[in-house]
């Protein structure tokens, strides 16, 4: 097995009034970096949403911790209108135990109207169920 690896996803929503996801992954030795943005175009365009998005809109980098609380985590680099990724990024390492660095790449139009809630929940569901089939494919 290569030690990097990069997949991009499509993340269909499970309610209709939410929008698709891309998921970018990008797997290294220890550690993800992951992207999470809108994936215009479907399922077959889901290669160029990496392309068209933004890394540095809300991009967090956290640690796992080896006693089972939360792990250091920090952010590189946030908007304003968005701060989800830190929080996220904790929770994976947390549950996956490895490096994640997160950039979370949401229109705050998205995250502000009602919907962003949910919209994230959808990310992360996305995130911990393409990370599930990653870790086993081991």
């Amino acid at each position: 097995m290569a030690n990097i690896s990069v997949t991009t996803r499509y993340v269909s929503p499970q309610d209709d009034s939410l929008p698709p996801l891309a998921l970018q992954i990008t797997r290294m030795v220890g550690s993800y970096m992951l992207w999470v943005g809108m994936a215009e175009g479907g399922p077959d365009r889901v290669a160029e949403a990496p392309l068209r998005g933004n890394l540095c809109k809300d991009w967090a980098c956290a640690m796992p911790c080896v006693s089972g609380g939360a792990g250091a985590a920090t952010a590189l680099f946030r908007t304003s209108g968005s701060d989800v990724a830190l929080s996220m990024a904790q929770r994976l390492a947390k549950r996956f135990k490895k490096q994640i660095f997160l950039s979370v790449d949401i229109p705050a139009s998205f995250l502000t109207l009602g919907q962003g809630a949910r919209v994230l929940l959808e990310a992360e569901k996305g995130v911990v169920a393409a990370l599930k089939e990653l870790e086993t494919g081991e």
